[in-house]
């Protein structure tokens, strides 16, 4: 049986863990290398927590800071096969998207909570972990667990071009219920996979990394 103060410290490396997931995750500027040796810190008070950030937080604080930035536009922002948004894997570029972005804005409302965008869609992975560590760790979990496909779809393709985020992206996986599935098929399979059937024009997508359509 697992005790109060356990369910205290679980919830607690959640915490740290998507909070530090949140930043590593987010565009590299001088505030996020200066909180390397606070997530170091934090990260430390639990056995085997820093071990997914290791890579990251050594690039954070061994890399020139533009060439840092280059590489995050070229991992997250060119192209869509590592995504941050997780709507975009479960509804693509589709006139029902919107509806969605809105049910997310509704979420952060409903907290009576200010979240400052930062010219980000309102699903956009580093906002929904600061939003669970911070504001709301029940309601964030739910989201992310509603959102469990995406996660794992993010990780595959990180892990498919060897990059250090995948174990951020695993570290993620493991807080919700349940196992992770075996490969991206099984996750499709899982989440009810379909093409959006509504485009509004933008790029076609890579056919390897279709966005599902939750039933």
């Amino acid at each position: 049986m697992t005790g109060p103060g356990n369910h205290q410290d679980v919830s607690k490396k959640d915490q740290i863990t998507f909070l530090a997931a949140a930043w590593c995750l987010s565009y590299p500027d001088e505030l996020l290398v200066s909180r390397v040796p606070m997530m170091r810190a934090a990260l430390g008070e639990f056995a085997g927590a820093s071990e997914p950030f290791a890579v990251v937080l050594s690039r954070l604080e061994n890399t020139d800071l533009m060439a840092l930035q280059g590489q995050y536009v070229q991992e997250f922002d060119l192209g869509k096969r590592h995504a941050l948004h997780l709507s975009y894997w479960t509804d693509g570029d589709t006139r029902r998207r919107g509806e969605v972005l809105g049910a997310f804005k509704k979420v952060y409302r409903g907290q009576d909570t200010l979240v400052d965008t930062r010219g980000e869609l309102p699903d956009f992975l580093p906002m929904v972990l600061e939003y669970a560590a911070t504001v709301d760790m029940v309601t964030g979990k739910e989201l992310l667990a509603q959102y469990r496909p995406s996660l794992e779809l993010i990780k595959f393709g990180l892990q498919r071009d060897n990059l250090p985020h995948s174990e951020i992206m695993q570290a993620l996986c493991h807080t919700l219920p349940g196992a992770s599935p075996a490969d991206e098929q099984a996750v499709m399979r899982m989440a009810g996979f379909g093409p959006p059937t509504e485009s509004v024009g933008l790029d076609p997508y890579d056919p390897r990394l279709l966005p599902m359509r939750g039933a």
